[in-house]
């Protein structure tokens, strides 16, 4: 691990990192998943956690993203709530799955509901879905921004080529890290 100059806590307070697994500078993955012909959006499998703040803000978003969803909202999210310090709100849930996938996920086609609802709708998707969804295949734990288990252990079906996850995430970290941060990470990052 990679120790930090400081502690950077994300735009909603938490998750703060502190270290980075210097592997996110050597994997790689296929990260452009729309354009991904052959997983059918497996790593949607399984749910994603959210915080329990995110999980209430999904439920005021009113009648058309329910509509926009098409299931109901009592379906949404499993119902224990973990108690997690590194989560915004402290706690988090799961959302739940149907027909093998996230709930959110898209019934007749590719990728997030949540996403596509938030593009249509003029709204930062950053303050919608959930944010291990969106900097998967990177995740965070004990203060540390480390690869997932999927590209660990090889079940990621998109590991081994494209871009690194640091690279891929890059974007997505400077929306919830700022500047200061992604200008740290990318001088700890190996030259070409």
């Amino acid at each position: 691990m990679i120790a930090l100059s400081r502690e950077f806590p994300s735009i909603f307070g938490a998750p703060a990192i502190t270290v980075i697994d210097p592997r996110i500078f050597s994997l790689r993955y296929f990260a452009e998943c729309l354009a991904c012909n052959h997983c059918a959006d497996q790593c949607c499998q399984y749910g994603v956690d959210i915080d329990w703040a995110n999980m209430e803000t999904l439920r005021t978003l009113g009648p058309g993203f329910v509509d926009f969803i098409a299931v109901p909202p009592q379906e949404w999210f499993t119902t224990e709530l973990v108690h997690d310090p590194e989560f915004p709100s402290s706690a988090h849930a799961r959302t739940t799955t149907r027909n093998g996938k996230c709930v959110f996920a898209e019934t007749g086609g590719r990728g997030c509901r949540i996403h596509a609802y938030c593009l249509c709708n003029g709204l930062d998707y950053h303050l919608y879905k959930p944010l291990v969804s969106i900097l998967f295949p990177l995740t965070f734990e004990q203060g540390a921004l480390q690869p997932a288990s999927e590209v660990l252990d090889g079940t990621l079906v998109c590991s081994g080529t494209g871009q690194t996850l640091y690279a891929a995430a890059r974007p997505e970290l400077l929306s919830y890290f700022g500047e200061t941060f992604v200008a740290e990470v990318d001088e700890l990052a190996p030259r070409p």
